[in-house]
């Protein structure tokens, strides 16, 4: 019974609750709940009605600030839109004709609700709100290392580093790596690896996020990298939970030495004369101070090098570094031992400048000492003439004159050598090169000679007939040049270079001729028809051969001609008169009766020949 009483209450309300819309009428009002747009940018906010159809109806939006409402535009009952003064979006804010707030140059201050009421007279009004979401991309993460350096085997967690990302909105999240690997999140301060975060919200209501690290590292933690990035969102569901990655960190670790290392810092084979640098190093953090000591003797480093300068030989032997290491408080000594390769100045015999007969024997021995297996070489120039230590020439000739090196080489280290040289002077009778021709345009020019000899002592020089001579030397030969005219005898007969010393004498002729290719001009002289065409085809030699060769084949073919004419005697003289003009062998031929006119005919006539 109690429930069909409850049921025609629920009944007779409803009903009621009918005639009483039917009588005041609905409006609806339908915005988008949530509308995301980025700093700067311009948001839209919609906002439709339904359920009257009254023209004046009056639309409002409101924005709501703690609680309280605001009116930033509106549209009157006559149609008209406008926007209110005095409010924080004045001048950036209007209502366009479809009733949608457009706010221009959003700020993060803008985020809020906006309501859209619309008033519609007898049949009522409604509301409905909107949330406006603003997002701001936060810089770029940077990492603040602490000012002093962690300690390994601290009994609580030091702070690693900071990392700070600025002007993001709404907060950002920050995440640690180490390794590239995230750490999880802990804000517990007990625990060995934890997180301490602040937010602080500047002026411009933008947030800056900061993230402290703290750990408890080990030594293992003295090569990794550290960075950190910042998760943030912008408008649009495509862009949530972005991340932009700061510089990568390593931290400043402190932590004791349990081995020592002592080795040569640069090259790895000394020899004499080298700078020898030796570093001495652990696996400590910082370094401690080293000691060096050779023969119980201490040397001076510095900051872990010894260096020795200009090593000799002497200097071999075995070399100490200790330490103390003052976090773990162990003594920690290694050696190494230093070689220095050498090797002697180079011994020959006989020593100094030798001078032998032309013909004679010479021989050097050549030999040094040096640390490792050695090389000894005989040079002369480029050229190697012995690997043993010996040189020896039997039968010395003018051309072996010159200095020798002997070069001793360790070959297994680059760079040690040692070389010594002897010169060798041939004595004899001058001997004179074979001499080259001498060449002039023309008798009666100038002409110049040169004359070589070898020989010791220097060889002195007799010209017939003489000239302007000037004496020179060149590798090891003496040079005398000569210069004279070029007269009929000496065209005849040449030149002779006499040389002499106290050993003997030497003579040879020089010839003296024409150059080649002046023989044309001796050709052309006295030819007018051939001068004449040399000169048309700018001197060439093979114009002026053509020319030769077109002459003679010319006179042969008149030649022909005029012995076929006496010989025929059925032709008529219409018929010789043609002969004149024939073709014999394909050679065309015009005949002219005036000389002057034959001669420029044989000049400038084409000949056809066709195979």
């Amino acid at each position: 019974m109690a429930g069909i009483t409850l049921g025609r209450t629920a009944l007779l309300c409803t009903l009621l609750l009918w005639i009483f819309q039917v009588g005041s009428g609905i409006v609806t009002v339908k915005v988008t709940p949530k509308v995301e747009v980025n700093r700067g940018e311009t948001a839209k906010l919609p906002c439709t009605y339904s359920g009257t159809n009254l023209q004046d109806v009056i639309v409002d939006w409101y924005i709501e600030i703690s609680g309280v409402r605001t009116r930033v535009a509106f549209r009157k009952n006559s149609g008209e839109r406008m926007s209110d003064t005095g409010t924080p979006l004045t001048g950036r804010v209007t209502m366009e004709e479809n009733l949608t707030l457009t706010i221009t140059s959003v700020k993060p201050s803008d985020q809020l609700t906006y309501y859209c009421q619309v008033t519609a007279g007898k049949d009522g009004s409604g509301e409905d709100g909107t949330n406006l979401e603003v997002f701001v991309a936060p810089k770029k993460p940077e990492i603040k290392k602490p000012s002093q350096a962690i300690s390994v085997g601290e009994e609580t967690s030091s702070e690693i580093g900071t990392c700070i990302a600025m002007n993001g909105f709404p907060a950002p999240r920050i995440i640690w790596f180490k390794d590239d690997q995230p750490l999880p999140e802990v804000k517990d301060k007990n625990e060995k690896t934890h997180m301490v975060l602040s937010t602080v919200k500047e002026a411009s209501g933008l947030h800056t996020i900061k993230n402290v690290l703290h750990m408890q590292p080990t030594k293992a933690d003295k090569d990794s990298t550290f960075h950190c990035t910042v998760e943030y969102s912008l408008a649009g569901e495509q862009n949530k939970n972005l991340q932009m990655k700061s510089d990568p960190m390593k931290i400043e670790l402190h932590y004791p030495s349990e081995k020592i290392m002592f080795d040569l810092f640069n090259a790895t084979v000394v020899k004499e004369g080298d700078t020898v640098t030796l570093k001495c190093e652990t696996d400590g953090n910082p370094q401690p101070s080293f000691d060096f000591f050779k023969d119980e003797k201490p040397l001076t480093g510095t900051d872990g090098f010894l260096i020795l300068k200009n090593v000799k030989r002497m200097d071999s032997g075995q070399y100490i570094c200790s330490t103390m290491d003052f976090q773990s408080f162990l003594e920690l000594k290694t050696q190494k031992e230093l070689d220095v390769n050498f090797i002697d100045k180079m011994s020959v015999t006989p020593t100094g400048h030798q001078f032998v007969m032309l013909g004679n024997k010479v021989e050097w021995q050549c030999k040094t000492k040096a640390s490792k297996t050695h090389t000894v070489q005989w040079k002369k120039g480029s050229t190697v003439l012995s690997q043993d230590g010996t040189l020896s020439i039997e039968s010395v000739a003018y051309n072996h004159a010159g200095e020798y090196m002997c070069v001793g080489a360790v070959q297994d280290v680059p760079g040690l050598t040692a070389q010594a040289s002897v010169n060798l002077t041939v004595k004899g009778k001058p001997e004179i090169e074979t001499p080259a021709i001498g060449e002039v345009t023309k008798e009666g020019d100038d002409v110049t000679l040169k004359c070589s000899a070898n020989g010791f002592p220097t060889p002195q020089f007799i010209w017939k007939p003489s000239g302007k001579e000037s004496i020179s030397v060149e590798d090891n030969k003496v040079v005398s040049t000569v210069t004279l005219q070029a007269t009929p005898e000496i065209m005849k007969n040449g030149v002779i270079c006499e040389v002499f010393n106290e050993y003997g004498k030497d003579s040879k002729t020089l010839p003296v001729a024409v150059k080649r290719g002046q023989y044309k001009d001796l050709l052309l002289s006295g030819n007018p028809v051939l001068t004449s065409a040399d000169k048309q085809q700018g001197g060439s030699s093979a114009v002026v051969v053509a020319v030769v060769v077109c002459v003679l084949l010319l006179l042969l073919v008149v030649a022909l001609i005029y012995f076929l004419s006496k010989k025929t005697t059925f032709c008529s003289k219409k018929d010789k008169k043609e002969a004149a003009t024939g073709q014999v062998n394909n050679i065309v031929v015009e005949m002219k009766t005036e000389k002057a006119n034959e001669e420029a005919g044989l000049l400038n006539k084409k000949v056809n020949t066709e195979q």
